[in-house]
């Protein structure tokens, strides 16, 4: 009982700030300076459609280095709840996101991105707690202004027993608007593998606009078909539609 439990919070723990900084953009090679760095407040953190703070606010942030040949690496960290919510004695309030990869451009309209990220949630556990760090691949391939990515786990997926294998596909788009307006949409779905009623499609939309100097405010829209019986933590819908406002720094 204790995994299965474990795994009806975890089906959904994974999910990015809404349109704030994750770690696939925190990648992101296009930056002038070899070194950035970031640093986000959100309303609450959202990855892969699901709350990871059980509406709580969250504060974020990282550092990546990209070289001109198109290498790259970098850290992004965040306050989580999700953990210690599962009321089982597991106890870690961060995730910690390491990552690594590979860009670059078949022409000016085509690029690709792959790489190797790892989710690490220090901590204590119970015994018999399987563990939530997780190691995924991931590729992605662009055309103008479309996304297309798909991640593939290479451990168990969130501390879901025997889920090695589990992959994520989503598909992107965004639209600059004008006068520092950009919008962003998104579909993505989670493939668990072996927990199959767990596994769901989550949207996404929002609007970011950019005040100059590295300041952005982001407005996003989220929503997923799960199971809702299946992803209610502490009488807490943690997969039903919510709005995330979020306000980025980037240096």
């Amino acid at each position: 009982m204790r995994k299965l439990t474990q795994a009806l919070l975890i089906a959904g723990v994974i999910g990015v700030p809404a349109f704030a900084v994750s770690p696939a953009m925190a990648g992101d090679a296009t930056a002038v300076s070899p070194i950035t760095a970031n640093v986000t407040l959100a309303s609450e953190y959202v990855y892969r459609g699901i709350s990871q703070t059980r509406e709580k606010p969250a504060l974020q942030g990282g550092f990546d280095y990209a070289h001109d040949n198109g290498l790259y690496v970098g850290l992004w960290g965040s306050n989580i709840s999700w953990l210690e919510d599962l009321g089982v004695g597991a106890s870690s309030s961060l995730e910690l996101d390491i990552y690594g990869g590979y860009k670059g451009k078949v022409n000016d309209d085509f690029s690709y991105d792959v790489g190797y990220l790892r989710y690490q949630y220090p901590g204590s556990y119970p015994a018999g707690f399987v563990s939530p760090n997780t190691d995924e691949l991931y590729v992605a391939g662009s055309y103008k202004m479309f996304t297309l990515k798909y991640s593939h786990s290479l451990s168990n997926l969130f501390g879901y027993d025997n889920s090695k294998g589990s992959g994520y596909i989503d598909a992107s788009a965004n639209f600059d608007l004008g006068s520092g307006f950009s919008l962003g949409l998104h579909a993505g779905h989670q493939k668990i593998k072996n927990y199959s009623n767990f596994s769901y499609t989550d949207y996404k939309i929002g609007v970011t606009k950019d005040f100059g100097g590295g300041l952005s405010v982001t407005g996003a829209y989220i929503d997923t078909n799960a199971d809702d019986t299946l992803y209610t933590v502490k009488n807490t819908k943690i997969a039903d539609s919510r709005f995330v406002l979020s306000v980025t720094k980037a240096f």
